[in-house]
């Protein structure tokens, strides 16, 4: 669907649900505030236009390499979307700019994950959702350790995740992660972490100490403000949650009606 405000800029939906916003003339532009906030992952983990290693699990109309790909020229980085057919889409009505690179793959996440060499990727940015759930295979440890190995050290890992009260799921995923990663943050508006609506929230893993300080004054900027919580404060957040192994590993809750739906 067009934007009637912006010339060259597209929402792209499925089956109803706002999954993507392009804009072709300025691809640092980020309609939605869960895309901004995996942005300043990526802008925080290293020095400005410094290029990186990025693998991206889940492509949409790759909102996210093309802001990389504008704001750090010559960073390497590979698309996985198991929807051919929406690639295929994407390609003809929204195509990539020349020599972008970036580098798209048809396959499934975890399949591919599972293949890619040891140390090939600074970050990892995972944007998963079949429907508007994410998928039970890519929240286990197993997948976790799978995220780590790829990573190089000092690398982090990037997850958009949406749940409500009373975050069994997201709650679970802090321990998971917790499982593999020394150091865990986690972006979300404060009605969602108080329970009131159902919601994104970014969960980013590391071995080293994360900048929460640079990713609190961006989130704290933005239109829809968002608080970081780390440190105790998160362990509070976790509690008893347990992480999830292969065997018990079931996806995200699916949102209540209206809640990612468009002018829901």
């Amino acid at each position: 669907m067009p934007d009637v405000d912006r010339r060259r800029a597209w929402l792209l939906t499925v089956d109803g649900a706002p999954q993507s916003y392009v804009d072709l003339d300025d691809p640092t532009h980020l309609e939605f505030e869960y895309a901004r906030r995996l942005a300043h992952v990526l802008d925080t983990a290293a020095a400005p236009r410094t290029p990186l290693d990025v693998t991206h699990l889940g492509g949409g109309a790759l909102t996210l390499p093309r802001y990389l790909a504008a704001t750090r020229p010559g960073s390497r980085q590979q698309v996985v979307e198991a929807d051919r057919g929406l690639l295929r889409l994407v390609a003809e009505r929204l195509p990539l700019a020349g020599a972008s690179g970036v580098v798209v793959h048809g396959a499934d996440a975890r399949a591919w994950l599972d293949a890619a060499p040891d140390d090939s990727a600074d970050i990892v940015v995972a944007d998963v959702f079949g429907g508007s759930r994410v998928p039970a295979h890519l929240t286990t440890v197993a997948y976790a350790r799978t995220a780590d190995r790829v990573l190089r050290p000092g690398g982090h890992y990037a997850a958009n995740l949406a749940d409500g009260a009373p975050f069994a799921f997201l709650r679970s995923q802090l321990a998971t992660f917790a499982e593999v990663f020394e150091e865990l943050a986690l972006i979300a508006e404060p009605s969602v972490l108080r329970g009131r609506r159902f919601g994104n929230a970014v969960l980013i893993a590391a071995h080293r100490p994360i900048d929460i300080e640079a990713l609190a004054r961006r989130t704290a900027s933005d239109v829809f403000p968002a608080r970081v919580e780390h440190g105790d404060a998160l362990r509070r957040f976790i509690g008893d949650a347990r992480p999830v192994r292969d065997e018990e590993a079931v996806p995200s809750p699916e949102p209540p009606d209206g809640a990612f739906s468009i002018g829901g």
